[in-house]
């Protein structure tokens, strides 16, 4: 049987950017954003999304378009005789697995936080109120966080053993479309909230008197970070999405429509959160605690709170399940292709494998509280998040980059044709030592950077 592919260059694009599109994008972009001066860092954030997530993405979907399998055996399609690259396939699906045991998780705080903020239980609560909620009665229940999870884990089982074009395909086009269409809805009521128009300022006209408070170099590094990171390059759950399309477009162009609705999602999101914010006297330099104590607090003192509120968490669900039901299918795929198994099988077995290994996360804020792996206040969560975020995907970004621009790995050569093939943007040969240095030592200093900061 020959294999699955994607029904159209939309479901292709949707997939992708779902996979990109996440809590990345909706909860911590707007944080990064108020604790790194606003308007300036968009400005530097999108230079260098451009600049350095754009190519590395493109490497990906071209080694997985190049090799017509999953990352767990793409390399040993590609990779000259003799050479070990292929390790680093076997690393890509453990990465996946390690990103998943917390994920699920987090998606299922969403859907938590949807049902509490619909069934009308958030009602009448201030923010201290919201805040022992959400660390009492979900973070606090072990039952209910195994629950929640659950059912991330089931969604992502059903979806994916439909099949890629009918299944993962169809459900996430429906998801994205609704996420764009309800983030513009949620958009435009932020813009007519009286008082909203300082935290639009904020957002969107850079402030030069914030590089004097945050400093340059802070500001150069975490806008590199989030652009790096907002792709989700490096785990190779992009390159298998790159081997279920055709040659009909070229990869770069690909790449970039991928960024901009990445980065859509991101802007957006914060066009409903800082005016929001503004309106209601909210410092947007909250953290964190933004998104599940500060919104759902502004979304009890204005008209219609509950309904907005209930729209948010949809799109924050949709989000969140976005990314779980494209990582599963990496997932899928790459134990497919390692012990031969079929869909069915392969999806029932990583998804009760996948329920077991996410318990722990669920269970490092109550049961297990007292293991902090970092230090005080960490969590199983935030040791899972660390590995996944600071050393799997930069290692795995730079040794794409390296596979595609070296002799001894695939070579540039190739990457170039492979890229390059169908209609729109083509890498062009100038781009060579950009990509061949530049590009590495740039993944090199975000990798470093991160290792510095845990210090």
């Amino acid at each position: 049987m020959g294999r699955e592919k994607l029904g159209s260059r939309l479901g292709f694009l949707l997939i992708s950017a779902g996979c990109a599109i996440g809590i990345g994008n909706v909860w911590k972009f707007p944080y990064v954003v108020g604790q790194n001066g606003g308007g300036l860092f968009v400005l530097i954030y999108l230079f260098f999304l451009i600049i350095f997530g754009v190519p590395v993405l493109t490497m990906e979907f071209s080694l997985g378009r190049a090799a017509q399998r999953s990352p767990a055996k793409m390399y040993e399609q590609l990779e000259p005789k003799g050479t070990k690259w292929h390790i680093h396939g076997k690393l890509t699906v453990a990465g996946c697995y390690l990103l998943m045991m917390f994920y699920t998780t987090v998606a299922g705080w969403m859907l938590r936080f949807f049902v509490s903020t619909a069934s009308g239980e958030l009602n009448g609560m201030d923010a201290a109120a919201i805040s022992d909620h959400f660390f009492s009665d979900v973070q606090g229940d072990p039952v209910m966080m195994i629950i929640y999870m659950g059912i991330v884990v089931i969604v992502g089982v059903i979806v994916c053993l439909i099949g890629v074009k009918n299944g993962l395909e169809r459900v996430t086009k429906f998801m994205m479309i609704a996420l764009l269409a309800i983030m513009v809805v949620l958009a435009i009521n932020s813009f007519t909230m009286p008082g909203g128009g300082e935290g639009l300022a904020f957002y969107l006209m850079p402030d030069f008197k914030a590089v004097e408070q945050v400093g340059i170099t802070n500001i150069l590094v975490s806008a590199m970070n989030q652009a790096f990171f907002t792709l989700s390059i490096g785990m190779g759950s992009m390159a298998i999405f790159g081997s279920y399309i055709g040659k009909e477009r070229s990869l770069l162009g690909e790449s970039v429509n991928v960024a901009l609705l990445d980065t859509f999602v991101a802007v957006a999101s914060g066009l409903i959160i800082f005016p929001a914010c503004s309106a209601y006297g909210v410092d947007v330099n909250s953290g964190p605690g933004l998104i599940f104590i500060t919104l759902p607090n502004i979304f009890n003192n204005i008209p219609l709170g509950r309904l907005w509120g209930s729209l948010f968490f949809v799109f924050m669900s949709f989000a969140a399940l976005s990314t779980v039901l494209a990582v599963f299918e990496c997932i899928v795929a790459n134990t497919a292709d390692l012990f031969g198994w079929g869909r069915k099988k392969a999806c029932i077995i990583n998804g009760i494998l996948l329920f077991v290994l996410s318990v722990p996360c669920c269970l490092g804020f109550n049961v297990l509280a007292g293991f902090q792996p970092l230090g005080i206040g960490s969590s199983i969560l935030d040791l899972e998040d660390l590995i996944v975020s600071n050393f799997i995907l930069p290692i795995g970004a730079l040794i794409f980059i390296l596979f595609c621009v070296t002799k001894k790995g695939w070579g540039w050569d190739n990457f170039v044709n492979e890229a390059n093939s169908g209609k729109g943007l083509k890498i062009k040969r100038f781009m060579k030592g950009y990509m061949t240095f530049v590009l590495p030592a740039m993944v090199i200093f975000v990798f470093v950077m991160g290792i510095i900061g845990l210090f």
